[in-house]
């Protein structure tokens, strides 16, 4: 059983940025991806960022180019820094370890964190 830990949620102003963390109790490495998903009021979960065990990367089009995924594989730790933040990505932000290269489909998703709240609003 792995156990995934998001920190770094909170208030910012749109075109203000964030790092999120997610730590994990056991080695990122053993799965194939890593990825960060978001829940928006009303929503259904959406991909965000998806990391590969290579260390390859893939963002959705809404992110690309403001959001990067990375990862400490010592530190067992994957991280999205969030920057140009608007209104629309206020979501609840959840990291999710995968057997599947990237871990964007959520239906191969063996593990998810609790999720951490994520506000932008001026």
């Amino acid at each position: 059983q792995v156990q995934l830990v998001e920190s770094g949620g909170g208030l910012v102003q749109p075109g203000g940025s964030l790092r999120l963390s997610c730590a994990a109790s056991g080695s990122i490495f053993s799965f194939n991806g890593m990825a960060w998903y978001r829940q928006a009021p009303g929503k259904q979960r959406e991909s965000v960022a998806g990391i590969s065990r290579g260390g390859n990367t893939n963002y959705v089009d809404a992110v690309k180019g403001r959001f990067s995924i990375s990862r400490d594989i010592g530190k067992s730790t994957m991280y999205l820094q969030m920057n140009s933040l608007k209104p629309e990505d206020t979501a609840v932000y959840y990291c999710a370890a995968s057997d599947r290269m990237y871990g964007l489909d959520p239906k191969f998703v063996k593990y998810w964190g609790q999720g951490t709240q994520v506000t932008v609003s001026s």
